[in-house]
This record gives C-alpha cells, sequence and structure tokens, in this order.
C-alpha cells in the first residue's frame, strides 16, 4: 500500500516545483523588465541612444528581441540549461530597455493601474486555465491566426497612417482591444499546456529548460496585455 502512494506523493512534488520554477522565471524576468525600463528612462545618454538617428537603437534592440526569441524556441532542445537562462535574462533586459518608452509617453500612474489591472486578468485567466475541466487544446490554432490578423492589421494601418500622414486612433484602439482578447484567451491556453507539462515533470536539464520557455510565453502573454490596456485607458503625458 505504502508503496503506490510514494511515486504519487514524488510525481506532485515534481509538478509542484516545476509550476514554480515557470512562474518564478516569469517573475524575475518582469522585475528585470521593470528595472530596465524606469532606468533606461531616467537616463538621458540612453535614451539618446535608443531614440536618436530616428530611433535606430529601438529598432535595432527590437530586431534583436525577435531573433533571441526564435534563437531560444529552435534551439531549447539543444543548449545548456544555463545558456537558456542567460539568453531569457538578456532578452527581458533587452525588451525592458525597449519598454522605457511607456515611461516618456504615459502618466506614472497610468502605468501602475495598467500593471495591477494586467495582474489580476492575468492571474484569473491562469488559474482558470489550470482549472477548467474544458479542454483548450484546440484554442491555440485560431489565437495564433487571430494573432497574425492583428499582426497584418497593425502593419497595414502603419503604413497608411505613414503614407498619409493621419493618425488611425479608431482603428489603433480596435487593434488593443483585439490583442487584449487574444492574449488573455492565450493565458489560459498557455496555463493549461503548463499544467499538463507539469504532470509529467522530472528534475532533469530537459524540463529545467521547458519551464525556462514557458515562462517566456507567459511573459509574453503578460506584457502584451499589459501594453494594449495602456494603449487603451492609458492617460498620457
Amino acid at each position: 500500500m505504502e508503496s503506490t502512494r510514494v511515486p504519487a506523493r514524488l510525481e506532485e512534488t515534481e509538478k509542484s516545483r516545476f509550476l514554480g520554477k515557470t512562474y518564478g522565471w516569469m517573475a524575475f524576468a518582469l522585475c528585470i523588465s521593470a528595472a530596465a525600463a524606469y532606468f533606461t528612462a531616467s537616463s538621458e545618454p540612453l535614451l539618446k541612444l535608443l531614440f536618436g538617428n530616428r530611433a535606430a537603437g529601438f529598432i535595432g534592440l527590437v530586431i534583436l528581441e525577435i531573433v533571441l526569441v526564435f534563437a531560444l524556441s529552435a534551439s531549447i532542445r539543444k543548449i545548456p540549461v544555463g545558456v537558456a537562462a542567460v539568453g531569457f535574462v538578456l532578452y527581458a533586459l533587452i525588451n525592458g530597455m525597449t519598454l522605457s518608452s511607456i515611461f516618456i509617453i504615459y502618466q506614472i500612474s497610468s502605468i501602475a493601474t495598467a500593471f495591477f489591472s494586467t495582474a489580476i486578468l492575468f492571474s484569473v485567466m491562469s488559474l482558470w486555465g489550470m482549472t477548467t475541466k474544458r479542454n483548450l487544446a484546440s484554442w491555440g490554432r485560431y489565437l495564433m491566426m487571430a494573432l497574425l490578423g492583428v499582426i497584418i492589421a497593425s502593419v497595414a494601418g502603419g503604413l497608411i497612417s505613414f503614407f498619409t500622414k493621419t493618425p488611425l486612433n479608431m482603428l489603433d484602439i480596435l487593434i488593443s482591444v483585439a490583442i487584449v482578447i487574444i492574449f488573455t484567451a492565450l493565458t489560459a491556453y498557455d496555463s493549461q499546456k503548463l499544467l499538463k507539462t507539469a504532470e509529467h515533470a522530472r528534475n532533469t536539464d530537459d524540463y529545467k529548460k521547458v519551464a525556462i520557455l514557458a515562462a517566456l510565453e507567459l511573459y509574453l502573454d503578460f506584457i502584451n496585455l499589459l501594453l494594449a490596456l495602456l494603449r487603451i485607458f492609458g492617460k498620457k503625458k
């Protein structure tokens, strides 16, 4: 009787450890990004480096972010745990520097309100994703299609606005609302996927790397929710 209980207990311990590591990495990355964003916004030399010369520095960092995400996702099985961790921390740092613009554009009270609203929304949807009996696996494909549509609409709107010299405020709001809906659903989807992975987790290097990759997905859900809510409700300086 005792021998059948021990493995179940061990599995539950590994599951809790895996979930703790994933959310721990995510929280750590958010702290790094927040500190980097605030420090960059407070440094005039860094701001000139990023947004001077037609924002060449900012564009370069955005490109580097995209490369890092794809590199981490593609090579996560081959690279050591330490390299994966450094890549994730580096991504959070660079993303924090690019996020410094929100401290320039929006009032600090709006940023704080958006952050706490995002935290509540993220927590609720993450908890629902982990506790619902509904299988959310089929959501992934449709959410990716919807996200691709939003990206195409954003690029098209940006080009139209650039050539016509006219801001498309209503389109921006509609895109931001769509982003909130998409990443709210993605939070639940990613959380349920994380829980299913945790049920088979072991204290191995492979699962340690999976925890970092899962933390990256949740981190992106949180950041995109935050930025979308800021664009909708944020008060500009």
